[in-house]
């Protein structure tokens, strides 16, 4: 592929750079959000080399590359626009671009917060599912583990658990300089906060509830005050909001500040003023709330059963397509630090790999050489789990694939609420994702992944020769 010349012709038929109001991509996607949509020749961009599906939603136009492809995509059209955010820096384009409702920012905010870390959380859950293999009993023998059976692998299992954790323990500075970044801060002073949230000094998250059960928490005695001397590793919302606080402060004392003084009292003041207001305020209530959400969502679907799994799994790619899924991320690293499990990341692969089967069906069904050569790589690449090739490009352009992914995706979430499928870890959502299953519930897991495709794969077909009978 010509790179360059397939960046430039994005951009023309974008209706030039000075269309673009920002530029950035996901895993598989260009995300742009345009100064006038109404310019953009969307006919000329399906036509234009390795575009595999374009469409609109949440305020941004997104055109569909694929993994790896639009990386380099995405570096050429960064060359010529002269920056990633210099078409974004513009006064004018800011005043022009649309309106987004704060629903459309929630998800905009919390995409561009978590999607620049997914690859380190993904790593450490893939890890984290290798690590289970080496400690779940009854997997190769009746009640005992791998390392039962050779203990000369336990240094072997403690390196990989080390390596499996270090994205979650220390997730709060990662987040830390991602949500600063984005609520307009210094995104290094973000991960110093993180850094602040994790100290080894303090408590560790994971042993609070022990500590405070045997009165041996430390506390910080000042000014009348007891401040738990607690950590936050793994946790989300308390970072997300000191991240908000801390670049709150920091606009506000440059502002303010004498710009010779700035660059000493600054850093100092938002820093200081927003740890103490993490340990005191923010923390605990975080803390709280992050609690609540995971015990809500679990009681949720351990008592719904599989009546609310089927729910959850048959609208899970309509609500890809808004895009509300990237607030996923959130929720499953909640629940994982909260209850060490998640209910979305099963239910997520199972939709998956029904949008994948359903695309092969239309392979099958099609004799179009052009629409075999989109649909059978598409297919094979929402079974491994990046679906947006085959929902986008394929299945909603024939409508009756992605009914067919919905039933499929919907019946085989049933099956695995049923039987309370969980994962341990976050990892790639397709075949590979049983990495980051728990070890007891493979087999039913893999049930499920096969009557995904099986019933999406057969509807599709069904559905597809009705179809085509019509015409």
């Amino acid at each position: 592929m010509n790179f360059p010349k397939i960046a430039q012709e994005v951009i023309d038929k974008l209706g030039s750079k000075e269309n673009i109001a920002n530029l950035a991509h996901c895993a598989t996607r260009l995300r742009l959000t345009m100064v006038d949509e109404a310019k953009i020749d969307k006919k000329a961009i399906e036509d234009i080399e390795g575009v595999k599906g374009q469409f609109s939603t949440s305020g941004q136009y997104q055109i569909i590359f694929g993994s790896g492809t639009v990386n380099k995509v995405h570096a050429e059209m960064v060359k010529i626009m002269g920056g990633e955010s210099s078409a974004a820096q513009s006064a004018e384009k800011a005043v022009n671009a649309p309106k987004q409702n704060i629903i459309q920012r929630l998800i905009k905010g919390l995409s561009e917060i978590f999607v620049p870390i997914i690859p380190a959380i993904v790593a450490g859950g893939l890890l984290m599912g290798i690590g289970n293999i080496f400690t779940a009993k009854d997997l190769f023998e009746e009640g005992k583990s791998l390392l039962d059976l050779y203990p000369q692998y336990q240094d072997l299992a403690n390196l990989i658990d080390t390596f499996a954790n270090a994205p979650f323990v220390f997730l709060p500075v990662l987040l830390g300089f991602t949500a600063t970044k984005k609520f307009g801060g210094n995104p290094y002073l973000g991960a110093t906060l993180g850094m602040l949230l994790v100290h080894p000094a303090l408590t560790n998250a994971y042993g609070y509830a022990e500590a405070l059960a045997t009165g041996n928490l430390k506390l910080w005695h000042i000014f009348g005050l007891q401040i738990e001397r607690v950590g936050y590793q793994g946790t989300v919302i308390p970072v997300l909001i000191a991240a908000w606080v801390l670049a709150s402060l920091e606009k506000f004392f440059v502002k303010v500040v004498p710009s010779v003084l700035n660059n000493l009292i600054t850093p100092l003041f938002s820093l200081f003023i927003t740890g103490f207001l993490a340990f005191t305020v923010i923390g605990p209530f975080g803390r709280e709330a992050g609690e609540l959400l995971s015990s809500g969502l679990t009681w949720l679907y351990d008592n719904l059963g599989f009546v609310g799994g089927g729910v959850f799994g048959s609208l899970y790619a309509p609500i890809v397509i808004t895009g509300m899924h990237q607030t996923f991320i959130a929720i499953e690293t909640q629940l994982l630090a909260s209850t060490a499990a998640t209910f979305i990341f099963p239910i997520a692969v199972m939709s998956n790999i029904a949008q994948g089967a359903a695309c092969l069906a239309v392979a099958v069904l099609n004799k179009d050489a052009k629409v075999r050569g989109l649909a059978i790589p598409s297919g094979v690449s929402a079974l491994l789990g990046i679906t947006e090739p085959a929902m986008f490009g394929v299945n909603l352009r024939y409508r009756y694939p992605f009914y067919a992914a919905m039933i499929g995706s919907g019946l085989a979430a049933a099956f695995i609420a049923y039987f309370n499928v969980k994962a341990t870890a976050l990892g790639a959502a397709g075949l590979v994702g049983i990495a980051s299953i728990r070890a007891g519930d493979w087999g039913m897991y893999s049930v499920g992944m096969l009557i995904s495709f099986a019933v999406a794969f057969v509807v599709a077909l069904v559905l597809g020769s009705r179809e085509k009978a019509k015409a």
